[in-house]
């Protein structure tokens, strides 16, 4: 059984910098594209960052030049270090993998639990 387990987060100053890790556990057999979305309190969940399977980066545009994005093929793992917070950045943060979970599995998305990010002004 294939899962994300997420690491990192918790609270921070404005102007502070958090780091978020995700690893996949279980030994999938190959992870595509990988990032990460966030839900703010009264929004829907958002897209911050993503890393495609051909290595393409894309971020937010409200996080663009504060995030960076990273990926790990050889520990099956993506990061997201996250500088300059803002109050507005509070949320819970989401893993994100597309993945096979075996050789004769469809690619398909797998979530991590989600991680409170809590920035005070």
């Amino acid at each position: 059984q294939v899962q994300l387990v997420e690491s990192g987060g918790g609270a921070a100053q404005a102007g502070g910098s958090l780091t978020l890790s995700c690893t996949a556990s279980g030994r999938p057999h190959q992870i595509n594209g990988v990032g990460w979305y966030r839900q703010i309190p009264g929004h829907q969940r958002e897209q911050v960052a993503l890393i495609s399977d051909g290595g393409a980066i894309s971020y937010a545009g409200a996080v663009n030049g504060r995030f960076t994005v990273s990926r790990d093929t050889g520990k099956k793992s993506v990061s997201l270090q996250m500088n300059r917070l803002r109050p507005d950045d509070t949320g819970v943060y989401y893993c994100y993998m597309v993945l096979q979970r075996t050789r004769a599995t469809p690619a398909s998305a797998y979530w991590g639990q989600g991680t409170q990010v809590t920035v005070s002004s």
